[in-house]
């Protein structure tokens, strides 16, 4: 009798251990492309710490990347499935024949910040001023800034202020050390200055309100190709519904949280809940077919500002928003 049993427990074992890698097998593996310590990881995190990613059958393989250049070669070369980017990159892929999508990820970006002891309580008065800018010339946040600033106080803002382009942690580090009086920097980086006691002159939304629109833009999102996506219909909607349950859970969840503590690297527990009410606030709240419409609607006004502002050279050939663009459930339209 001993050795039937344990025969039929070795049996059992087999079968169990059979059936697990037939699970694993039908997984489906999406490659993602994320920049090394960024936010994005923080919600890749929480997919596969709290199985989201495994209940939907998708198995996640990250694959780190030292740039966000890094990112956009990576998708080319088809070492990755999904990476992070903004939809003025996919429109202009697709204007130039590339099959990109996006789908929606985050409206958190940055806004000015400035030193209390700088004298600077409205827009005006950074007339002449230094603004320390992150992202380059062509950066988004810049460009709607040069807008707002001819409808607000009728000049471009690139004259209007003094840039000084640099990298984001530079950008903190002079505005902490009083170097520079305000800075237009990353949303992470501005909750960092936040926390520091730096003040918040005007955010994105102000900005777009100023413009003329008044509904929240996301502006960062999944992008993956359209083609990939169709032979894979599995995997991108399995991806993305982990991803809409991992922010359910960072939007209701404080103790979910406490497992990213050592990814987001705050330096005192006034930076660890200014990035976390940062990422919350950025969370799209819009969902469904109508709210990835308005989205897409609202992405084609500013378009048309952006390719005001920063001309072919940021968005291409095409002065509108690349038909397509946006994915929605089912195939991009």
């Amino acid at each position: 009798m001993r050795g039937f049993w344990s025969k039929l427990a070795c049996a059992l074992m087999l079968g169990g251990a059979m059936v697990a890698g037939a699970v694993a097998a039908e997984r489906q593996v999406v490659r993602v492309g994320i920049l090394q310590f960024g936010t994005v990881s923080w919600e890749l995190d929480v997919m596969q710490r709290e199985g989201f990613a495994e209940r939907e059958g998708v198995e996640i393989r990250i694959v780190p990347l030292a740039l966000k250049d890094a990112a956009n070669v990576a998708i080319q070369g088809g070492e990755v499935d999904v990476i992070a980017n903004d939809w003025i990159w996919v429109s202009r892929m697709r204007s130039e024949g590339r099959d990109y999508v996006f789908s929606p990820y985050s409206q958190a970006v940055g806004g000015v910040s400035v030193r209390p002891d700088a004298g600077i309580a409205s827009f005006a008065d950074l007339k002449g001023k230094r603004l320390g800018i992150a992202g380059g010339a062509l950066d988004k946040s810049w460009l709607l800034l040069r807008a707002y600033a001819r409808k607000t106080v009728g000049e471009d803002a690139a004259t209007f202020v003094r840039p000084q382009f640099a990298a984001p942690p530079l950008l903190n580090e002079l505005v902490m050390r009083g170097e520079l009086p305000a800075a237009m920097n990353f949303w992470h980086f501005s909750a960092r200055l936040s926390a520091a006691g730096m003040a918040e002159l005007i955010a994105m939304p102000q900005i777009l309100a100023g413009l003329g629109i008044e509904d929240a833009l996301p502006l960062v999102g999944w992008v993956f190709s359209e083609r990939w996506a169709r032979a894979n219909p599995g995997a991108i909607e399995g991806f993305l519904r982990a991803s809409a349950a991992a922010k359910d859970l960072m939007l209701a969840s404080d103790a979910a949280w406490e497992a990213l503590r050592p990814l987001m690297r705050a330096e005192n527990e006034d930076t660890f809940i200014a990035l976390r009410e940062g990422f919350r606030a950025g969370i799209p709240r819009a969902e469904g077919e109508d709210g990835e419409r308005e989205a897409e609607r609202v992405a084609a006004r500013v378009f048309a500002i952006l390719a005001a502002e920063g001309g072919p050279a940021l968005v291409g050939r095409s002065d509108a928003l690349a038909p397509g663009t946006f994915w929605r459930r089912g195939g991009a339209q």
